[in-house]
């Protein structure tokens, strides 16, 4: 299983706000951290959504961050991108494999929730080491 590059994309925008305080354009972030300006664009919207990160506009505009790094968890970062940690589709209540009685469901909610247990446990102000 692999992120996807959204959410790489997120979780370094949120590392660079987290390591430059202050206000920044979204072509800065973009150039700085190496995401198209396009997708710097898509998720900083989403980023600030969810409460993340804060936008201004004018002249002395830019991004920040809205709450501290220590508030702020990779999970979070990553299902603002990805949705809800779900190691299979059959989590979903959309979803039904058919099987009456499915044996891995458990089990994969088991994995699941340990994954987002683990990644509620890193806030980025450890990932960034700015405690």
């Amino acid at each position: 299983m692999v992120m996807t590059l959204e959410a790489d994309y997120a979780v370094r925008i949120v590392e660079y706000l987290t390591l430059h305080p202050g206000r920044w354009d979204a072509k800065t972030i973009s150039d700085h951290m190496q995401v198209p300006l396009r997708f710097c664009l898509k998720i900083l919207r989403g980023l600030v959504a969810n409460g993340m990160v804060a936008s201004y506009k004018g002249a002395k505009g830019g991004y920040t961050l809205a709450r501290p790094a220590g508030e702020i968890t990779l999970r979070e970062v990553i299902e603002s991108v990805e949705g809800p940690y779900m190691l299979s589709r059959c989590q979903k209540p959309e979803y039904s494999c058919g099987r009456a009685h499915c044996r891995l469901h458990s089990i994969y909610e088991e994995i699941s929730q340990e994954v987002r247990t683990r990644l509620d446990g890193y806030t980025f102000d450890v990932i960034c080491g700015v405690e």
